[in-house]
């Protein structure tokens, strides 16, 4: 069933780039926000942190670092393939988060009948998916051929605005430099940041069933045909970027399974490293960028909203441009009228209130201290402190990212911005990591919304409890 790969030969299989896209002013912040990672060869603290990247990697991947995951590490590589599939018409595949009855009843209406035809709760919620996935994906797309070449698409340079990003020593190809995979040479991503199964000594290679139920390998998605990422640039993590938006859009419709449903981003996140696709770094990247783009939505910030995007839930081809686009420019009131529409299908569905629903989980959520535990082991991955300045400090969220705190009243709405905010600062990880700089963006890398999450749902509940006293 396992297989150790020694990784020293060609890979001749071709992939085709990702699509080019115009750089936007979102694009361009996330850009800044992830350029850190351009600058670790520069100094002794970012090369021990590269070196750390790499070995923590490995260690995932082969299983040596024995982390606190939720299921036997071999039922863990076998979800890894399973997730290796991303279902971001709807998230069915995060819905497991949910807990036992709330799962069942959202995968029976949202699920994926193959790659591509798939069907969703509500057009509100469809809208909501398929708006929020294509401004966080834009942004994580974004950072894939610019930190390998500076280009948009492997081959076309980036605008002047985004070459500047690059400066004061900052190099591209950064992993490939680091791990002996420079681009184009033999074994190496053609454009640069080769991936961990093309950088790390020994790679294990596993059997088992997709995410169809098909028979299936981790190479398949890796090498193809199901997905051939030999020349995807490896950093940030689409499939991290995507995990927990998608997570993040499930807890907020669901604040009853917030907690779990963060843990489960963090889990498919992981399951990234486990199945050779990607680095540690890549997945903090990923989380960040996600976190960072819909706090902005949640806040309605104008870059954010109020644009016409690719609506990736709609797929029949019957229908005409216009119905394959979405344009918010409201995106709280979208996220109320999905909460709506969910609520109102999962009591329906359960047969019961989604509070006495979500309650029952016989699944590997159950457990609220394994949840937390493995969570906690992603927020850093023990990466080594870059930047000195930052990891001896509280960053306060309020004066920093104050729109961050709209991640947890967007669920909790009987906490205020500034509770929110406070409660973040309160909980917020280990500072100094590679991408914790001292920006905005970078503050976004240690926020831990899973203990957050706890303490502001703690407070809604004795607000909820002050308010029908007072009735």
């Amino acid at each position: 069933m396992y297989g150790m790969v020694r990784l020293g030969l060609a890979l001749t299989c071709a992939a085709a780039p990702l699509p080019a896209l115009a750089q936007s002013a979102t694009n361009l912040t996330a850009l800044r926000g992830l350029a850190p990672v351009a600058a670790l060869p520069k100094t002794p603290e970012g090369r021990a942190a590269l070196d750390a990247n790499l070995t923590v990697t490995g260690d995932i991947q082969t299983g040596t670092l024995k982390q606190p995951i939720l299921l036997p590490f071999a039922e863990q590589r076998q979800l890894a393939l399973r997730d290796a599939f991303i279902t971001d018409g709807n998230g069915t595949q995060l819905a497991d988060g949910l807990g036992t009855a709330l799962a069942r009843a959202y995968q029976a209406k949202a699920s994926y009948a193959d790659f591509k035809t798939f069907t969703t709760v509500s057009p509100a919620v469809s809208d909501l998916f398929g708006y929020t996935n294509t401004v966080t994906k834009a942004d994580s797309n974004a950072g894939k051929f610019f930190f390998a070449n500076a280009t948009t698409d492997g081959k076309k340079p980036v605008s002047p605005e985004a070459a500047a990003i690059l400066k004061d020593g900052a190099v591209t190809d950064v992993f490939g430099r680091a791990y002996g995979r420079l681009a184009g040479t033999t074994g190496a991503d053609a454009f640069g940041n080769s991936r961990p199964f093309q950088t790390l000594p020994l790679l294990v290679a596993y059997r088992g069933n997709d995410y169809f139920g098909t028979p299936s390998q981790s190479l398949d998605w890796l090498l193809g045909p199901s997905m051939n990422l030999i020349n995807s640039p490896s950093y940030p993590s689409g499939h991290t970027t995507y995990g927990y938006t998608e997570s993040l859009i499930l807890a907020i419709l669901v604040p009853d399974r917030y907690q779990q449903m963060i843990a489960r981003a963090a889990e498919y996140g992981n399951n990234r490293i486990i199945v050779g696709a990607h680095y540690a770094m890549d997945v903090l990247g990923g989380r960040t960028t996600s976190l960072h783009a819909v706090a902005h939505l949640l806040a309605n910030d104008p870059a954010y909203v109020g644009q016409i995007r690719k609506n990736p839930a709609v797929l029949d081809p019957m229908t005409t441009d216009a119905d394959k686009t979405v344009k918010v420019t409201d995106f709280p009131a979208l996220v109320k009228a999905a909460r709506a529409d969910l609520e109102a299908y999962l009591k329906d569905a359960c047969g019961r209130p989604v509070a006495a629903c979500a309650a029952d989980d016989g699944g590997r959520f159950r457990d609220a201290a394994a949840n937390a535990a493995s969570y906690e082991a992603t927020q850093t991955y023990g990466l080594p402190v870059v930047h000195a300045d930052t990891a001896g400090r509280t960053e306060d969220v309020a004066k920093v990212a104050p729109e961050a705190g709209y991640l947890l009243t967007a669920a909790f709405p009987e906490v205020t911005l500034a509770e929110a905010n406070a409660i973040l600062t309160e909980t917020q990880g280990p500072g100094g990591g590679f991408l914790d700089d001292g920006s905005a963006f970078g503050l976004y890398s240690r926020l831990n919304l899973y203990k957050a999450a706890g303490k502001a749902a703690a407070l809604a509940a004795t607000r909820r409890g002050q308010n029908s006293a007072t009735r």
